[in-house]
């Protein structure tokens, strides 16, 4: 599990990110909530691939 601590990092930023996704969406922000998504996607994509 030591080794994995990267995947883990970009898990916990891929929840940040989609938490980011929601608050920008509710300001009516939808074109940093469209790249806020991709980056999330980006960051899981990361993780998964790292783990």
């Amino acid at each position: 599990m030591s080794d994995n601590w990267t995947a883990i990092a970009m898990a916990f930023i891929a929840l940040f990110l989609v938490g980011g996704v929601f608050s920008f969406f509710k300001q009516g922000l939808k074109m940093g909530a469209l790249l806020l998504a991709a980056l999330a996607v980006l960051a899981t994509t990361a993780a998964v691939l790292w783990w």
